[in-house]
């Protein structure tokens, strides 16, 4: 579940429009935590997380806190994330024996669903692939004259997730070769320099060649300077290096029917039941967005490096879940069991898709989860979509007409107080999603000891899992149900109107309508409501 903010560039000629993908473009560096910041205090909407520690828990005691990280993967060896990593205390290390008999052999940090001892799967299909996939074997050429009549909604469902995926694909064809002309063309412009990397003055004086390197080069030159920026080479890499190489991943991967990463794991994928696959690598090959999660959570606050979580207690526990792709719902809902076997109070899932494979599977995950007293925390994803029309999944809602009383719905928000405090590309829904969180160049750790500040309900959801953990470590007799009551009924209450593109067009509603709680997060009343609790 990856956003940032979406860019729309025109061009001239062959070129007519080019839209920027959705993914991590042009962040802020900055050292800064917002999100642990009071309005009042500091003028920045975060959740009052220091004023919270300053003024409530100085003096208090704690007890230690699991949160599992379902995600891509988290660095182990991070500086402000080793020290607060989930060690499994009754595996001995390296001896290949499953020493605590829970079926996972080495399992010290957590495990890994995606992968075997082959190695790790990367890349994967979008879930509406693999629905197609399995539902062309079935409709492929057939009409409503030629299936059964308890068939009808099946083949129309198939029938509609096919036209679904050709605008898909053709977009992305559109979308990478558009852009790969561009940076082509830039790249051109470049060797004209004489400098392997130019900086944005060397890149003025290029001398264009062609009129369409002239158009583009001023293209350019106007797109930085209406985002403020004055770093070349920052742009080059993260809006058009990036943006082929997130193009071509869609073509040759979510969107490539013929390709399938399922092999690398070596488990019976059509049993959605077998627990007893994958690898101890809860790194992977890309650990980026997990790590960066895990660190707002709960890097740690008091080394005086990089930055300081949420929560000041807490054990992540690192769960390998999602591909660059569509997670499985075998692997979701394997992952939660996981988590809550091993002593997870708080879940954070900061992925989201629109199909779902099995959601039974899932949904019975999540039951189990709630009679474990687990609290789910969900990012509502980034398609700046009303959920109160569509699903995404996972979600709190099971097929019998129930639904998970201990499951929270995050949307994003920004720093200012303002018309923009809804973050642009946030979903939202004022009978589905619960609350709202900082989610805006959030800085939080990635590999390499490194920082980074991101963007999307990827980053609100932690916000959230930090604030429950905090909660759950300082009140360890509240129920989960009673955590989220509290996280709910403490939100600062927004009463103002938000404007955002809706539909193609600027649309402005009142923010109490974009979620159920109509506010955001806020640790420092949270902690207050929770000693009322006791």
């Amino acid at each position: 579940m990856r956003i940032i903010k979406r860019q729309v560039m025109k061009t001239i000629g062959l070129l007519a429009l080019l839209v920027i993908p959705a993914f991590l473009q042009a962040q802020k560096t900055e050292k800064t935590d917002w999100y642990n910041k009071d309005l009042q205090k500091d003028g920045s909407f975060g959740i009052s997380a220091d004023k919270a520690y300053q003024e409530i828990l100085k003096g208090k005691k704690s007890t230690p806190v699991i949160v599992a990280v379902l995600d891509g993967g988290v660095d182990t060896t991070h500086e402000d994330l080793k020290s607060v990593l989930w060690q499994n205390k009754l595996e001995v290390a390296g001896n290949g024996i499953d020493d605590d008999k829970n079926g996972y052999a080495d399992d010290l940090r957590g495990w890994n669903f995606m992968g075997s001892a082959k190695g790790n799967v990367e890349f994967d299909n979008i879930e509406l692939v693999r629905v197609l996939l399995r539902d062309m074997e079935k409709f492929d050429g057939k009409d409503s004259n030629s299936v059964r009549k308890a068939d009808l909604p099946a083949l129309r469902a198939y029938q509609k997730n096919l036209k679904i995926y050709d605008q898909k694909k053709r977009k992305a064809e559109q979308e990478y070769f558009m852009l790969y002309s561009v940076k082509k063309t830039v790249d051109s412009l470049i060797a004209s320099t004489g400098k392997e990397k130019p900086n944005l003055d060397e890149f003025k004086a290029s001398s264009p060649a062609s009129k369409q390197q002239e158009q583009i080069k001023k293209l350019i030159l106007v797109n930085m300077k209406a985002n403020k920026s004055d770093d070349f080479q920052d742009f080059y890499e993260q809006e058009l290096a990036r943006g082929v190489k997130y193009y071509y991943e869609q073509l040759y991967y979510h969107l490539n029917m013929a390709y399938n990463s399922r092999s690398m794991v070596g488990d019976n994928y059509q049993n959605s039941y077998e627990k007893s696959y994958g690898n101890l690598d809860v790194m992977g090959p890309d650990a980026e967005h997990g790590s960066h999660v895990a660190g707002i959570i709960a890097a740690d606050r008091t080394n005086d490096k990089g930055i300081r979580g949420v929560a000041d207690n807490v054990s992540i526990l690192a769960v390998r879940t999602v591909p660059n792709g569509d997670e499985r719902d075998k692997d979701v809902a394997n992952s939660i069991i996981y988590a809550v076997d091993n002593g997870a109070k708080v879940i954070n899932m900061s992925f989201g898709k629109s199909h779902s494979w099995d959601k039974e599977a899932v949904d019975k995950a999540v039951q189990y989860a709630m009679k474990k007293d687990v609290l789910l925390v969900h990012a509502a994803g980034n398609d700046n979509k009303n959920l109160d029309l569509e699903r995404v999944y996972p979600n709190r809602y099971f097929n019998n007409g129930k639904t998970a009383q201990a499951w929270i719905e995050v949307g994003a928000s920004d720093a200012k107080n303002d018309k923009t405090l809804k973050a642009n590309f946030s979903n939202y829904g004022k009978t589905t999603v619960d609350v709202f969180a900082p989610g805006v160049d959030i800085n939080s750790t990635i590999p390499g000891s490194l920082y980074k500040a991101n963007s999307g309900t990827s980053m609100a959801a932690p916000v959230v899992s930090g604030l429950a953990a905090l909660i759950r470590s300082y009140y360890p007799s509240l129920s989960a149900v009673q955590v989220k009551d509290i996280i709910m009924k403490s939100v600062v209450k927004v009463n103002q109107d938000v404007e955002f593109i809706g539909d193609g067009k600027k649309v402005k509603v009142p923010f109490t309508d974009l979620s159920i709680a109509g506010g955001i997060v806020n640790a420092y009343e949270a902690l207050k409501l929770a000693e009322t609790y006791k």
